[in-house]
C-alpha cells in the first residue's frame, strides 16, 4: 500500500497548531506542545545519528515519566518500532522480548540495570543502550543526547500503511508473549475510532489522568489525546494513590482517563472520591476486564454517567465493542438495560462468531469472537504458525468465546485458553506452572484463575509434591521472586496427593475448580 503518515505527526502538528498551550504535566513540572516537541525531535535526531534506521525495533523499559512519553514519539518520528515492556516484567523475561524483537536500541528508566544486562546477553543485535538516570559504562545518557541535538528539526521518516510503528507484546497460552504488530496506518485508523467512538468532542480544553503503564493500553489513549491537544496528567509515583489521583483530577479539570476495573472500584469505593470535585468528568473508560455489576451501579452513582467500556485486544488496540454512557443504566428493569454486555461493534469493525469449523453462528449461539476491519494488526512478529491460527478465512480469531444478541450487543461468556484476568492484566497460568515444576520439591501443578472481589480475579496453584517432599506455601512463593512477575503470581498454594485427570491424561482445569470450592479450600463469595 502507499504512503500514510507518520503517526509522529500527530505531535508535530500540535506543536505548531497549539505551541503554547500544555501538554504534559508530570509532578510540579508542565511542558508545552513545543517543548515536548523540540525534545522528541532531539531524540529523534539522536537515535538516527546512533544508526537506528526505519523499521529497527527500540525497546524501552520505564515507568511513566515525560521521558517514556517522549521515546514512543521520537521512535515514531525515525520511522523505529516502539517496543514498550511491563515494567514489572523480570530481567529473564525482559531478556526474550529484546531476543525476540531483535531490538537495536535499549532505552531504561533507573533500576532497570539487571534487565539491560539480561538483555545484552541474549540480544546481539542491540547496539545502543541509553539510561534516563545515571549511564554505566558503554551507556549514552538520555538527558546528554537530548542536550546535545537540541534545536534539530521536525522530521518524520517517509512511512507505508504497513510500516510496525508499536510492537505490542502480548502473551499466548504457550506462555512466551509474542509480539502484535502495530503499523501506521493501522494506528491512524485506531486513533480515529477512538476519537469517534469513545471521547466524541475531545479537544485542546481537554485533560486526561493517565493511571495505567503508557506501555499498553494507556499509551494508546495517550496518542488520542495528543492527536485533539489535549494535556496528560501522569500520576507522581507508579503507585497508585487514590487521593493524589482525585487531587489531579480537580486540580487539572480532568475530563477523560482509562483505566480497568478494578481501578475504577478502588477510585470509586475510597473516601477521597467525595473530598474532590470530579464533575469535570465526561469519560471513565475501562476495559480489560468484566467489571461486576455492583461495582459499575457504585459508580455510576458516585460518577455519574461517564462510564465507557469497550473490548478489544492488542492485536486490535481495543477496535471491538463499545459501551457509552447513555447504555450505562442503574437500573435493572429499565427496556435499554442490557446488563452484561460490553458493547456493540465499533464504527468500521465488524464481529462474527464462529465455531470450530468457520461457519458464522445466528444471534444468541455461543462461539469464538472473531473480528475484522481496519483496526486489526499486520500479524506477530517473525510467528507464521501464530498468524496461521489467529488470521484465517480473513478474521482475528480472538480465542475469547461468546454470544450477539439479535441488536448485535455482544457478550462474553469464557474464553477458549486458561487465562485469567487479574486487576485489569491478562495472565496466563502455563508461565507460572513452568516456573513452579522447575522446583525440586513440585511433582505436578495446576495453576488456575478464580473469582476475587477485589481483583477481578486471582491465581490459585494446586500443588502436587515430589516424593518424599514438604513443600510449603512461602517456600514456593519466595520461589518465584525474581523468576516471575509478582502480578502472575498465585494467592493461594493448595497440596493435594494428585491432580484429577481426563481419559487423555490432560488435567481438566473445571473439576479442579470445582473440587476447590467442594472442599471448601475456596469461597465463591471472598475469594482466595
Amino acid at each position: 500500500m502507499g504512503d500514510v503518515m507518520n503517526l509522529g505527526r500527530l505531535l508535530s502538528d500540535m506543536a505548531r497548531r497549539l505551541p503554547d498551550r500544555p501538554g504534559l504535566v508530570w509532578r510540579d513540572r508542565t511542558w508545552t506542545w513545543r517543548e515536548i516537541d523540540q525534545r522528541v525531535n532531539a531524540l529523534a535526531a539522536a537515535l538516527r545519528g546512533l544508526g537506528v534506521a526505519k523499521g529497527d525495533r527500540v525497546l524501552v523499559q520505564s515507568r511513566n515519566s515525560n521521558q517514556m512519553f517522549e521515546t514512543c514519539w521520537a521512535v515514531f518520528k525515525a520511522g523505529a518500532a516502539w517496543v514498550p515492556t511491563n515494567y514489572r516484567l523480570t530481567p529473564p523475561e525482559i531478556a526474550w522480548l529484546g531476543q525476540s524483537s531483535g531490538a537495536k536500541a535499549f532505552i531504561y528508566d533507573r533500576g532497570f540495570g539487571e534487565h539491560v544486562d539480561a538483555v545484552r546477553a541474549g540480544s546481539p543485535a542491540l547496539g545502543h543502550v541509553i539510561a534516563v538516570a545515571e549511564p554505566r559504562a558503554g551507556e549514552h545518557a538520555y538527558e546528554a543526547l537530548v542536550a546535545k541535538h537540541a534545536g534539530a528539526p521536525s522530521f518524520e521518516e517517509d512511512v507505508s500503511y504497513d510500516d510496525p510503528v508499536w510492537f505490542f507484546f502480548t502473551s499466548g497460552t504457550t506462555g512466551k508473549p509474542k509480539a502484535a504488530v502495530l503499523t501506521h496506518g493501522q494506528m491512524a485508523y485506531v486513533v480515529t475510532n477512538h476519537l469517534a467512538d469513545l471521547m466524541p468532542g475531545l479537544s485542546e480544553h481537554d485533560a486526561s489522568l493517565v493511571v495505567a503503564p503508557l506501555s499498553h493500553g494507556a499509551g494508546m489513549h495517550m496518542l488520542v489525546n495528543v492527536a485533539r491537544g489535549a494535556r496528560s496528567v501522569l500520576l507522581p509515583s507508579d503507585k497508585l494513590d487514590v487521593e493524589e489521583a482525585w487531587r489531579l483530577v480537580a486540580r487539572h479539570r480532568v475530563t477523560n482517563m482509562f483505566t480497568v476495573p478494578t481501578i475504577v472500584k478502588m477510585l470509586v469505593d475510597d473516601p477521597a472520591v467525595d473530598r474532590y470535585d470530579h464533575s469535570s468528568l465526561r469519560q471513565v473508560i475501562y476495559a480489560g476486564a468484566p467489571m461486576y455489576r455492583a461495582d459499575q451501579k457504585k459508580a455510576l452513582e458516585k460518577l455519574g454517567p461517564v462510564l465507557v467500556q469497550y473490548f478489544g485486544l492488542g492485536e486490535v488496540t481495543g477496535n471491538i465493542t463499545v459501551l457509552p454512557p447513555a447504555l450505562h443504566t442503574l437500573d435493572d428493569d429499565a427496556p435499554d438495560a442490557r446488563i452484561g454486555t460490553c458493547g456493540y461493534p465499533r464504527t468500521g469493525m465488524e464481529i462474527a462468531i464462529k465455531d470450530p469449523s468457520g461457519r458464522r453462528l445466528g444471534p444468541g449461539e455461543k462461539g469464538e469472537i472473531c473480528v475484522r476491519g481496519p483496526g486489526v494488526f499486520l500479524g506477530y512478529w517473525n510467528n507464521p504458525e501464530a498468524n496461521a491460527k489467529a488470521l484465517k478465512d480473513g478474521w482475528f480469531h480472538t480465542g475469547d468465546l461468546g454470544r450477539l444478541d439479535a441488536q448485535g450487543f455482544l457478550y462474553i461468556t469464557g474464553r477458549a485458553s486458561d487465562m485469567y484476568i487479574s486487576g485489569g492484566a491478562n495472565v496466563y497460568p502455563r508461565e507460572c506452572e513452568e516456573v513452579l515444576l522447575t522446583h525440586p520439591a513440585v511433582s505436578e501443578v495446576a495453576v488456575l484463575g478464580v473469582p476475587d472481589p477485589k481483583w477481578g480475579e486471582s491465581g490459585v496453584a494446586v500443588v502436587v509434591p515430589a516424593e518424599g517432599a514438604l513443600p510449603r506455601e512461602d517456600e514456593l512463593l519466595h520461589y518465584l521472586d525474581g523468576r516471575l512477575a509478582k502480578y502472575k503470581w498465585p494467592r493461594r498454594v493448595f497440596f493435594w496427593p494428585d491432580l484429577p485427570k481426563s481419559g487423555y491424561g490432560k488435567v481438566p482445569k473445571h473439576l479442579i475448580r470445582d473440587q476447590l470450592y467442594a472442599r471448601g479450600e475456596l469461597s465463591k463469595e471472598q475469594g482466595p
